[in-house]
């Protein structure tokens, strides 16, 4: 059986179905305005998305959309702590916590956090290396060339899938150097951090490429700018966008997708589910 591993020891099994990670942002610039809140109203965003079939949450405190900059450890752990203790308080779901900072990602930990995701695959801090193969929680490792603020400056590519292969497998053995279990490493294309259109639509074609790996993949495309450049579509225009590219990457073989809507993705994974389990009635007339 294919699943994650916790800290506690329990499974989150994804091999039938890729789980949905539901996505609150508590900050005032994240690129898509639905997804932001603060205090109580993130809180009660986190408790919506789970009533509507999220399978564990991503909270992140600091925009990482193309442009942004870093925010400080206190700004970030303000906005963020008291959320994750709150909604630990009232679900039951895996909570990820979305930072690239180990001050941050333990004081979340602390406050009952179950998953560490760092886009910058554990490059920016050395101590959060050591506090996730301390803490023995499962951690996303996303693809970056750059930071935020400079990653969609000009960025190339000649081969861009096997280039983001090649470069995650690198950041993923420099997690186990560090101590981290290999089966609590999932692994992230990083759609839309320092990529083309083109680089993006290649990675998700080509995401069982990534899959065969063997480390859970998460896709992280709900919105995104691609989908808006490829159909001429703003943000708040883009969820039939994004909900074929969620379609393409069930099929595929993702592990968890990152997602905006998780009420319509899930609709999406059960209506796919359906399809593929209908079977003909037995007896005569399915065989006349």
């Amino acid at each position: 059986m294919k699943a994650l591993r916790l800290a506690s020891g329990a499974l989150l099994p994804y091999e039938r179905r890729p789980l949905i990670m539901g996505i609150v942002n508590t900050t005032p610039d994240s690129f898509y305005p639905g997804s932001r809140a603060s205090g109580e109203e993130a809180v009660r965003r986190a408790v919506a998305l789970v009533e509507e079939g999220a399978d564990l949450l991503d909270i992140g405190a600091e925009s990482s959309r193309p442009g942004s900059d870093y925010v400080s450890e206190e700004e970030e752990l303000a906005r963020l702590v008291p959320v994750v203790r709150e909604v630990r308080r009232l679900v039951d779901v895996p909570i990820s916590v979305d930072t690239r900072k180990a001050r941050v990602a333990r004081e979340a930990l602390d406050a009952g956090a179950d998953i560490v995701n760092d886009i910058s695959a554990l490059r920016d801090d050395p101590d959060l290396a050591r506090l996730v193969a301390e803490r023995g929680v499962p951690v996303v490792l996303m693809h970056m060339r750059g930071t935020p603020r400079t990653m969609q400056i000009d960025p190339h590519y000649d081969d861009p899938v096997e280039e983001v292969r090649r470069e995650l497998l690198s950041f993923v053995e420099h997690a186990l150097e560090a101590g981290v279990h290999r089966d609590q490493i999932i692994i992230d294309p990083g759609f839309g951090f320092g990529k083309r259109r083109e680089d993006n639509l290649l990675l998700l074609k080509h995401l069982d490429v990534f899959v065969s790996t063997g480390y859970p993949v998460l896709v992280g495309v709900s919105r995104k700018s691609f989908i808006g450049l490829t159909l001429g579509r703003e943000v708040e225009e883009r969820l039939s966008g994004t909900l074929a590219c969620h379609y393409h990457a069930a099929l595929k073989g993702a592990a968890i997708l990152r997602v905006h809507d998780v009420k319509a993705t899930r609709d999406l994974i059960l209506m796919k589910e359906a399809v593929e389990g209908a079977t003909l009635p037995s007896g005569p007339a399915a065989e006349s």
